[in-house]
């Protein structure tokens, strides 16, 4: 395994690389691009300047170091302008996931005009709402249910519920429970965290949780039914496919195993119904998501188009993030969290500017893709739970300085044995 000392470092450099392709704003302030390539600036969360910042924060924390802090606070200036002119108000790709990291620079480093721009930007957020959603996507990362996670966490339950309340005249009865269009005129259903059905009952259960909104919980559950019963992998593994009927096909595989359309998100879904249900059975659930991940082949690259992703949202730092989630509550062997780092370290590139990752597209020529900046993609996700695991294997704190909304808070389990499992027929064998 890689020492931690040179994760650490490779972190540093990864850090570097971020710095070095950022670009100065009018306002003084930093922006950066999803590409270096690129001609414009990125403001968003998912793949852009908010992104990045919550890594700066990370960073500052993690090595005492203002000169993070520094890069952070001129960054939330160009977030300030970039809320007030943008025309989305999602979590990853708008308003409300920017808002939540100004409200983050407000909290961590005191910059009131940071504090102020978010206020004014979930205002604006309320402003937009018709009654029943936000756009054309009606899901975690662009619609009602990002929002309203972004919307609690920023401290206006009210405005949360509001954004949630529309799933339950919206959902589609099915055999084993409910679903949702992620947009409208699409046929498909989709049924995993970025786009589906456990990205929705992520928010439900949140939300419902904080409020006491128990109808709400209540439809969290039969979303998270309706997905348990399409499982073809148990009883000790989890594998759920992307899509019923399959969304393009000729570009999506039937079966993933990242955070975005696999057991990887999965299991955090799990873990949340787990802490607000307090029914061991999701923890089981949870286990076997781990199972079939841990079994599958990941890191490798065993064909084209398996695992052609290094980064959060659909590659190996978002199965480290779930690894150290598991190390931290549960005690896990680190042996695998050991296997996505070396992975990391092995597929970095590193030189004089500092590191980065560069992606597959194995349809592609050359199939070698661009490094990016960002948290979903690109390094600011990949360093982030690289500084993690140092922090987490050198002295046992899984804390991040930013909580994403959709990742849950660590917590050691306490759950008591359950003799049947609350969503599958009694009897069923939810073991790992």
């Amino acid at each position: 395994m890689t020492a931690v000392d040179e994760v650490e470092a490779l972190a540093v450099d990864g850090l570097r690389w971020l710095l070095g392709v950022a670009r100065e704003t009018g306002d003084g302030g930093l922006g950066w691009p999803s590409r270096p390539s690129d001609a414009t600036l990125a403001p968003m969360l998912y793949d852009g300047t908010a992104g990045i910042v919550p890594v700066l924060l990370e960073a500052r924390r993690h090595f005492g170091d203002d000169a993070y802090g520094d890069a952070a606070l001129r960054a939330a200036r160009s977030l300030v302008v970039a809320v007030e002119e943008c025309g989305d108000d999602s979590l990853y790709f708008g308003r409300t996931g920017m808002a939540l990291v100004l409200r983050a620079v407000h909290r961590e480093l005191g910059d009131g005009a940071a504090g102020a721009a978010a206020g004014r930007a979930l205002a604006r957020v309320r402003s937009r709402f018709d009654g029943t959603r936000w756009g054309e996507l009606f899901e975690l990362m662009g619609g009602n249910a990002g929002i309203g996670l972004g919307a609690l966490a920023l401290g206006d339950p009210e405005l949360a519920v509001l954004a949630l309340e529309p799933y339950a005249r919206t959902a589609e009865a099915t055999a084993a429970g409910v679903q949702w269009a992620h947009r409208p005129g699409v046929r498909a259903r989709l049924h995993h965290v970025s786009h589906g059905t456990l990205g929705i009952v992520y928010g439900l259960a949140a939300v419902g949780a904080a409020t006491g909104r128990t109808d709400l919980v209540d439809l969290a559950r039969a979303g998270a039914a309706d997905v348990v019963a399409r499982d073809e992998a148990g009883p000790y593994g989890f594998l759920v496919p992307h899509s019923d009927p399959q969304h393009v096909p000729e570009l999506v595989e039937r079966y993933s195993y990242g955070w975005c359309h696999g057991p990887a998100g999965d299991a955090q879904v799990f873990r949340l119904l787990r802490n607000v249900l307090a029914e061991p059975a999701w923890q089981a659930l949870a286990d076997r998501c781990w199972h079939t991940v841990t079994h599958s082949g990941l890191p490798r690259r065993l064909r084209p188009g398996f695992w052609d992703n290094n980064a959060r949202c659909c590659g190996t730092a978002g199965v480290l993030a779930l690894a150290c989630d598991r190390m931290a509550e549960q005690g896990d062997s680190p042996d695998f969290a050991g296997v996505l780092v070396e992975d990391l370290v092995a597929r970095a590139t590193r030189d004089a500017d500092g590191a980065r990752w560069s992606n597959v597209e194995h349809r592609a020529t050359p199939g070698t893709l661009e490094p990016r900046t960002g948290w979903a993609m690109g390094n600011a996700g990949i360093v982030r739970e690289l500084l993690r695991f140092v922090r987490l294997s050198e002295s046992g704190d899984p804390h991040y300085a930013f909580a994403w909304p959709d990742q849950p808070v660590v917590r050691r389990l306490t759950l008591p044995p359950q003799a049947t499992d609350p969503i599958l027929p009694a009897g069923t064998d939810v073991t790992s």
